[in-house]
């Protein structure tokens, strides 16, 4: 009959064993990184640069290696209010974002302690000196031109450090409560005058216009008399034409039967006076020779 033996294991060695696998698991995960891909890792191995990571899966030498970690995305800066004094000596209050992207990851961490420190520090003396030589009439018109000169003269500190700067925004700019009473003044002031002009273009713009109208009514009245007035005497020389040619077809003896008629209407009318032209003596002389004649014409039979 054959013993085996089977060797103790005791307490002691498990615990000492369920340490060695929980150190061994704990080196395995710190060595393994998984990196974005809008982040990057620079690696120091006692205390020298190695190299930039990812993005992926990245080894690294647990406790040996020591790694930053640095987002490659735009970001921003807000700077809070800053006091600058204007060229003629005003007092504003001046606000602003710092847009900036590390495009380095290395020359971001070995080139400059604290970028965004940095960063702040040189765009409010930036600031302060282009603020130094603008009016303030002429401060809150030329921001954008404070911008782009902010954003160039932080580029061209930041480029050595890994970093572009992609635009600066000025937030708000304000003036002592006296110069904002007295813009506010001056803008309402701006306002009624434009107002007044307005209302005085109207008022011209109408005038002339019903100025135009009336004239225009004018020439068109003038013109409808005119032309009336040339077909009433149209009209005329036609009736006396038709009268004149009428007038020739017509001798004596119908002129005088006709006033002679016309005599016999008015003595059946009840009126007791009547007036008759000039010519109409001259008219019944052919009459009474005719009835002479006719007269003696009688008498010879």
């Amino acid at each position: 009959m054959v013993l085996q033996l089977v060797p103790q294991v005791s307490l002691a060695d498990l615990i000492l064993l369920a340490i060695i696998v929980i150190i061994v698991i704990a080196l395995i995960s710190a060595s393994i990184k998984v990196v974005p891909e809008y982040m990057r890792i620079v690696i120091f191995r006692l205390g020298r640069f190695v190299g930039v990571r990812g993005p992926g899966v990245v080894f690294i030498i647990p406790i040996i290696d020591r790694i930053m970690r640095i987002d490659l995305r735009e970001r921003f800066l807000e700077v809070s209010r800053q006091t600058c004094i204007t060229k003629d000596n005003a007092p504003v209050d001046i606000d602003f974002l710092i847009y900036y992207k590390v495009f380095d990851a290395s020359q971001s961490v070995l080139q400059v302690q604290n970028f965004e420190g940095a960063s702040v520090g040189l765009a409010t003396t930036t600031l302060r000196a282009v603020v130094g030589d603008i009016p303030l009439d002429e401060l809150l018109a030329r921001r954008e031109q404070i911008n782009n000169v902010l954003r160039a003269k932080l580029d061209e500190v930041t480029e050595r450090w890994g970093v572009k700067v992609t635009s600066v925004e000025i937030r708000e700019i304000l003036p002592p409560k006296e110069v904002q009473d007295a813009m506010v003044k001056q803008m309402a002031a701006e306002r009624n005058r434009r107002a007044m002009v307005t209302e005085a273009d109207g008022r011209r713009e109408s005038a002339i216009l019903v100025a135009e109208g009336e004239k225009q009514s004018a020439i068109l009245r003038a013109e409808g008399e005119r032309q009336a007035a040339i077909l009433r005497a149209e009209g005329a020389a036609k009736a006396l034409e038709t009268v004149y040619s009428a007038a020739k077809l017509v001798d004596h003896k119908t002129m005088a039967l006709q006033y002679l008629e016309a005599m016999k209407i008015l003595g059946a009318s009840p009126s007791t006076k009547f007036l008759f032209p000039m010519e109409f003596t001259s008219l019944l002389a052919p009459v009474k020779k005719w009835l002479t004649e006719g007269a003696e014409g009688e008498s010879g039979k």
